[in-house]
């Protein structure tokens, strides 16, 4: 079947330059005039952000709906279940029971009136 992997492929190069830390195998950040601690990583203390290309082929894997990158917690939030998906080194934990609950209940259940 030709022309379906073409969005694999291009998804598979966002994940190895991300899983890389985003640097070429050319050894960027070494020359001469450039940040000694350029493509080290963020460092003790702050967290990896995620790789903003990625944003667009990730999806809650319980609802299927696409996530809202939250910067200041280093997380990808589903408003529409109320969960939010820890970012581990750069990388998403999508796993279900990782993602901590952003609120008390789900909107179903405060729609409802006894």
């Amino acid at each position: 079947m030709l022309g379906g992997g073409g969005g694999r492929r291009a998804a598979a190069a966002v994940l190895r330059r991300a899983a890389a830390g985003g640097r070429a195998a050319s050894g960027q950040g070494q020359g001469q005039g450039q940040d000694p601690d350029a493509g080290q990583g963020p460092g003790p203390g702050r967290p990896q952000p995620l790789e903003p290309s990625l944003l667009r082929f990730l999806v809650c894997p319980l609802s299927k709906r696409p996530l809202r990158y939250e910067e200041a917690t280093n997380e990808l939030i589903n408003e529409e279940l109320g969960i939010a998906y820890p970012i581990v080194d750069g990388i998403p934990n999508m796993i279900p029971e990782a993602a901590r609950t952003t609120r008390k209940k789900p909107p179903a259940e405060d729609s409802k009136q006894p």
